[in-house]
């Protein structure tokens, strides 16, 4: 069915020369990516986030500045923009405000309840086991040090604790002493977002790899991108590559446990569903309900890529088929200061390992301001092995450097 590019359309739009109008929750990588998607499929873009000049408002039509976490600034720019769609791309918003907005006939992507559930590691991982019977890993939540120790009589040690509202590892550790729990304790609590004081503290399991399994809820049914392996340190991770080497038994528990939960939390859209694999067992760990940043290797190793396959499902558009480009991989950028005056060096060198059947790409992000840690751009490859890609995107991410002006 060929869409009106004037009028209404078949997601509902009614602001003419526009297929949609979307508002992006969270402006930032992965907002800016989907962005582009947007616009290239003619649709209008609102960016907002809690300091201008965010990536993804770089490529927008138009942008806000507030927090996310403020449901009367989320509701006056809704009101402002009347956008089609609620797109969130952070966890660390109002999702009351987000519901009650949702309850008014606002499109809230891909549901207020996702967001609701997935905002807070507690939400979610009681709503996989408790209510979906997922596979998880062993599990207390706590609110002081001591509940933290009286966990770890539940979930043995060595543990894992981190706040239960956070993102990109913030505030994660391990902890194999009780000592270790305390001091784990009030790093998860110095470092969570909001202003819950509590964590999750969690069986340690000894995996053999961690897996995002890509998964669109479209109008014709879900589907699957090949699964994505990856790399944490410091709770974030560092390479992706796909596909992962899963056997069928374990792939197939993951597709299973991952239509389940999609399924379960309604609505439209792509979601990034994170496993512990390990031996023959997938066990559920995470979900965003939006693209995930292991899965910027999709700029590479796939077509649709995630940001897109997210917006088709947002608009009710085809999304399969899912073709594979061949073993691919990403690597991260980083920042090692704070500094707002700075510049990338090496780009030239980096684009230069590109070759006909191992080409190499770049994504840039246009953050303002670097941080320690701070991801501000990846590099991604593709070669004969993912082996063979996740070493050539290292080395396409080493060339890349960040030169510091004095300030």
């Amino acid at each position: 069915m060929t869409l009106p590019y004037r009028g209404m359309t078949r997601c509902g739009s009614t602001h003419p020369m526009f297929l949609a109008k979307l508002m992006l929750l969270g402006s930032g990588e992965l907002g800016r990516e989907f962005a582009i998607a947007a616009k290239r499929l003619g649709c209008m873009v609102v960016a907002c986030d809690r300091y201008p000049g965010a990536p993804a408002m770089q490529v927008a039509d138009a942008s806000e500045v507030f927090s996310m976490l403020d449901g009367a600034a989320l509701r006056a720019a809704v009101e402002k923009h009347r956008p089609d769609f609620l797109v969130p791309e952070i966890e660390a918003i109002d999702t009351a405000a987000l519901a009650q907005l949702e309850g008014e006939g606002w499109h809230v992507v891909p549901s207020a309840k996702a967001a609701q559930l997935t905002m807070n590691r507690d939400g979610i991982r009681r709503f996989a086991a408790e209510e979906l019977g997922l596979t998880t890993s062993r599990y207390r939540f706590a609110e002081s040090e001591d509940e933290a120790l009286a966990a770890v009589d539940h979930v043995g040690l060595p543990c894992v604790i981190k706040p239960v509202m956070s993102s990109s590892g913030k505030g994660q550790s391990t902890a194999t002493t009780t000592n270790e729990v305390r001091s784990a304790f009030r790093n998860a609590i110095e470092k969570m977002r909001g202003d819950r004081p509590r964590v999750i503290v969690e069986e340690y399991i000894r995996f053999d790899s961690e897996i995002t399994l890509l998964t669109v809820a479209a109008a014709d049914g879900v589907h699957f991108c090949p699964p994505i392996g990856h790399r944490q340190e410091a709770g974030d991770y560092r390479e992706s590559w796909q596909p992962a080497a899963l056997s069928p038994g374990v792939l197939e528990a993951a597709q299973r446990q991952a239509a389940t939960i999609v399924s379960a939390l309604g609505g439209r859209g792509l979601f990034g569903v994170e496993f512990f694999v390990a031996g023959d067992r997938a066990i559920f760990s995470e979900l965003s309900p939006r693209p995930h940043d292991t899965g910027m290797v999709t700029l590479i190793s796939q077509s649709p890529n995630e940001f897109e396959l997210h917006l088709r499902a947002i608009l009710g558009l085809p999304v399969a088929p899912i073709l594979a480009a061949g073993p691919s991989a990403s690597a991260v950028i980083l920042a090692d200061r704070a500094s707002t005056r700075f510049r990338f060096e090496g780009v030239t060198d980096a684009l230069a390992l590109s070759q006909e059947a191992t080409p190499v790409d770049l994504r840039l992000f246009g953050k303002p301001e670097t941080l320690p840690g701070r991801r501000m751009g990846v590099a991604l490859a593709r070669a004969a092995s993912t082996e063979d890609a996740v070493a050539l995107a290292k080395r396409a991410a080493a060339a890349v450097r960040i030169d510091y002006e004095e300030e």
